[in-house]
């Protein structure tokens, strides 16, 4: 089975601005390029943060009377609302993918690190491209007809070495129904599992039944 990765995904061609970019410049590089963030880089091109557009709405609102006069502001509101400088306006460090994880590997760091987009750096540590959360979502705009096809020929046949005529697989907007039989009972979690991790599925449904019962018999 083949996942597809990260470097499929990204964008390659990643805006990125220097440490000693000042407050207008990132502004005005947001602004031409259309993008909600950008990564700052050193001279040898790795990446040393991320500049989104929630990292400079500090600034604008610390001209207000209000935003002083918040009982406990966080530090780094303070701190962004002071930044002149990309290097200070930056979170960091940066939270970073390699070009062969899988979309599941990065979906994870996402989720875990509460990110909306991660830099995928080389061997070398150096920025090779960017991948957002809407990157990886498009998994599931894989055709019905792709997805059938691999559940058919790399789970069933070569991973599982079942018969590929003893159960049918129908893909309906990425949810896989599976009707037929299986030799064994306990075969059954085993094809759903791997179904799952198939790219592109939604939801798997089994409606799976099997010759032997070698589940009952184990008690």
């Amino acid at each position: 089975m083949r996942h597809r990765e990260v470097g499929e995904l990204m964008t390659r061609d990643v805006v990125t601005v220097a440490g000693q970019a000042t407050f207008k410049d990132v502004i005005r590089t947001l602004d031409e390029h259309k993008v909600s963030a950008v990564a700052v880089t050193d001279p040898a091109g790795h990446p040393l943060g991320v500049i989104s557009e929630g990292d400079l709405l500090p600034k604008p609102a610390d001209q207000g009377d209000w935003f002083r006069s918040l009982p406990h502001p966080e530090r780094w509101e303070s701190e962004k609302a002071a930044g002149t400088k990309a290097e200070e306006l930056m979170s960091a460090p940066p939270v970073c993918a390699r070009p062969d994880w899988t979309v599941a590997e990065a979906a994870r760091l996402m989720e875990s690190q509460r990110v909306k987009r991660l830099l995928v750096v080389d061997d070398a540590d150096v920025l090779v491209g960017i991948v957002t959360r809407g990157d990886l979502l498009r998994i599931f705009l894989r055709d019905d007809d792709a997805i059938r096809h691999e559940i058919t020929g790399d789970v069933l046949d070569r991973t599982l070495h079942l018969d590929p005529a003893a159960v049918t697989v129908d893909v309906v907007d990425g949810k896989v129904t599976l009707n037929g039989a299986v030799r064994f009972r306990s075969l059954i979690p085993a094809v759903e599992r791997l179904c799952r991790t198939v790219d592109g599925v939604v939801s798997v449904t089994d409606r799976l039944a099997w010759e032997t019962d070698d589940i009952d018999t184990r008690r």
